[in-house]
């Protein structure tokens, strides 16, 4: 009922606004400049009360240029008034007991009330009626959309009455480091409610601190002790947890939640105690949540949160989470071209989130929304943000972590923020309606054509089949959705958005913002197709040479320019930073051309290539092109086996030199090989040693390398080169890795001279 009237109060009071006459029967609270109203508050009035008369107060004054003066309840002489709080005039509305964050706008014949049920509900009661009713809008990080009107009215008899569908609501992008937009569109920031957050084993036991002297406080991995977990089952690790929120909970008493979470990875402890009480719970989340209801059991008036993520996800199959326990479970394997309720990459999700709400009613989600790996690729995951909050509230979820770009810009973040912020709050407006607000709010007349090129976005990607991958790459999707003919539709697309944003330079560079990602794919793609079309480089003076695009230097500059005005602070999770991607691009350009007999040879692999990151398959070896530091560009990955690749040239001729790079990677579990071989051959059949350099395994070193080897050969007459990788047998002992995975070696480019 509050819901109904509310639409069609808004409905009305949206469509009649700008007129200079209110409808008739509307409260009049400013006419023509000059008002008799005056803004009560309580006498005792909260923080939070008294900040949101003062923001009434200023937005009045800027929409209409009158200030209404701000007096307490017991100061209130029965002029016209606006009761901001509980006051003692608001109490005549039977709403019931208002709950935390909820509030209500309410008028009656002559004046208007805003009451707040605890929190920041009556600042967002504010907010709500400067937005829904006095039309003015927050899109961005930006200054607020005002309209300048010097009559302000409201209809009567109103009653708005509004309550959270979540308990915890953050979309994590860099309009939400803005303190205005937070509360403008009622959204929370976990620094702001967690007194511990996310991973923390390590926060409450430091291995700095205790695994020289106690290494039995970590897991137990292939019978060692190693500092990737915690040893739930050790007592003292325990102690120590407890020690650690007793003082914690002391220093910081208004936190709402505190985490007891394992670290990011897998390597839970194995021991004897740990294992058992995971087989009995058929998951490694048994021994977490008996640990977890441990402690909070000691703190009984807190509420204790602990990731359900990767390998805890499942949920123990005997114990259930104690009542001040919430589990935050993580959606990271889901692909994101559909719905969560019906993509298949997400039956595993919806099966645990089940299995998690028979046993608990106490549950977070912890969601992606970006491409980690590509900040900038184009990500149109748009169209799925409403049926996957609905589909979660409907499964138990209290609260959702929205996780974006953060600081940094990123495919539509402007527009997933917005978007997203509404729906947490009210997951059943309508999309459309949101859509086309923020697109011709924030774009200006292009945003018609922005709204044509997410949704040619959004049907390229279905069309394809594409799946949405939240590591991917925009280089892998040149078949797909990111396909050149793809890319000529959105650049047109794009073309008609800065035509129309022509004139108003606001407009205009929030345009170039949102073509960045486009831009970013086609430098991007470039790197991968080199000396073909599309590719960066031109054929030189000779046959046998290529150069660098004269146009591309000049681009790429353009692109970091564009891209610092924008805010983009990194290009994925971790970096390149800009300036590293400039320099990366500055290299490569500087590369000269070599004149490699086997430049677009044919190449035969004893092993495949992964078809996860095919780059050209077994072409990414004669291409012509050199690897950078993304292994998924250019660069034959072999999964767990050896790289053993056999070169034609086509005729037999002299070969003086092989040269070759390999990638050393660690944190993808990318290693040297352990030796390479070559070999060569008159007939492909069969081969003679040419040469052969044995590596030895490298100290911890996380950094990404890319590692040159060259073999001199005594001219050898030869049509057939076989290069062989041997790829590590087992992952370095100081690289802890997940169970089952193995190395992997990278090779590019094989030049034969």
């Amino acid at each position: 009922m509050f819901r109904m009237m509310h639409t069609l109060l808004l409905f009305m009071t949206l469509l009649t606004y700008n007129g200079c006459k209110s409808p008739q029967g509307d409260i009049e609270i400013i006419a023509n400049g000059v008002t008799t109203y005056v803004i009560v508050l309580p006498e005792a009035a909260s923080r939070n009360e008294k900040r949101a008369a003062t923001i009434l107060q200023d937005y009045l004054k800027r929409i209409s240029g009158v200030s209404l003066n701000i007096i307490t309840e017991t100061a209130y002489t029965m002029q016209p008034a606006i009761f901001i709080g509980n006051t003692g005039h608001s109490e005549k509305f039977n709403t019931g007991k208002l709950k935390n964050e909820s509030f209500f706008i309410a008028s009656d014949y002559k004046y208007l009330y805003i009451k707040g049920g605890g929190g920041k509900g009556v600042i967002y009661g504010v907010y709500t009626l400067l937005e829904d009713y006095f039309g003015c809008r927050k899109y961005a990080d930006i200054p607020t959309s005002l309209p300048v009107d010097k009559n302000i009215h409201i209809a009567k008899q109103l009653m708005d009455k509004q309550e959270p569908a979540l308990v915890y609501r953050e979309t994590y992008y860099p309009n939400a480091f803005d303190n205005e937009y937070l509360e403008w569109h009622k959204l929370h920031r976990f620094e702001d409610l967690w007194g511990l957050w996310g991973h923390s084993f390590f926060k409450l036991v430091p291995p700095k601190t205790y695994f020289a002297s106690h290494p039995e406080y970590y897991s137990l991995v292939n019978g060692k002790r190693e500092a990737t977990q915690l040893c739930l089952s050790n007592e003292d690790v325990f102690n120590i947890t407890v020690d650690y929120f007793r003082k914690a909970i002391a220093d910081n008493p208004d936190a709402l939640y505190w985490s007891i979470a394992a670290e990011d990875g897998s390597s839970f402890c194995t021991c004897d105690k740990c294992s058992k009480a995971n087989a009995e719970e058929g998951s490694p989340s048994g021994s977490l949540i008996r640990f977890v209801n441990r402690v909070a059991a000691q703190f009984p008036s807190q509420q204790f949160t602990t990731l359900a993520y990767l390998h805890t996800s499942k949920p123990p199959q005997q114990t259930k989470p104690t009542s001040n326990v919430y589990i935050m479970l993580s959606s990271i394997d889901v692909y994101r071209q559909g719905p969560i309720s019906s993509t298949p990459s997400a039956a595993a999700f919806r099966k645990n989130l089940k299995g998690w709400g028979a046993i608990t009613d106490n549950i977070f989600l912890w969601d992606y929304t970006t491409q980690f790996t590509n900040y900038l690729a184009p990500f149109p995951d748009y169209n799925n943000l409403q049926p996957n909050l609905q589909y979660l509230i409907g499964n138990k979820v209290k609260g959702v972590f929205s996780q974006g770009s953060a600081e940094t810009y990123s495919d539509m973040a402007p527009f997933n923020s917005y978007i997203q912020a509404k729906l947490l709050w009210n997951p059943a407006l309508k999309y459309e309606d949101l859509t086309i607000d923020f697109l011709n709010g924030y774009y200006g007349k292009a945003g018609t054509f922005i709204g044509q090129y997410m949704q040619a976005l959004t049907t390229n990607l279905h069309n394809t089949k594409t799946q949405l991958d939240i590591y991917g790459n925009p280089v892998n999707n040149f078949i797909n959705y990111l396909s050149a003919e793809a890319i000529d539709q959105y650049s047109t697309l794009l073309d008609k958005a800065e035509k129309a944003a022509e004139g108003n330079s606001r407009f205009l560079s929030r345009v170039y913002a949102a073509r960045l990602p486009l831009e970013y794919t086609v430098l991007q793609q470039s790197r991968f197709f080199g000396t073909e079309k599309y590719g960066y480089l031109l054929p030189g003076n000779s046959s046998a040479e290529y150069i660098v695009n004269p146009r591309w230097p000049e681009r790429v500059k353009k692109f970091i320019a564009q891209c610092k005005e924008a805010g983009v602070k990194e290009l994925a999770e971790g970096g390149p930073s800009l300036d590293a991607y400039q320099q990366g691009w500055e290299t490569t350009f500087a590369r000269k051309w070599i004149n490699s007999l086997s430049f677009r040879a044919p190449v035969v692999l004893a092993n495949p290539y992964s078809e996860e990151y095919p780059a050209k398959k077994e072409r990414t070896l004669t291409d012509g092109l050199q690897g950078d530091n993304d292994f998924s560009i250019n660069w034959l990955f072999i999964y767990g086996k050896d790289l053993v690749a056999t070169i034609d040239i086509g005729k037999v001729q002299t070969v003086k030199e092989v040269r070759m790079n390999f990638l050393q990677d660690p944190r993808h579990y990318i290693f040297n090989p352990s030796d390479i071989i070559i070999e060569t051959s008159k007939d492909g059949i069969t081969f003679t040693p040419a040469g052969k350099q044995v590596i030895p395994v490298s100290e911890e070193d996380y950094a990404v390398k890319i590692n040159n080897f060259h073999f001199q050969l005594l001219s050898v007459s030869t049509r057939f080169i076989r290069v062989t990788g041997r790829c590590l047998q087992n992952i370095p002992a100081w690289r802890v890795a997940n169970p089952g995975k193995k190395p992997s070696v990278c090779c590019d480019e094989v030049f034969v001279l």
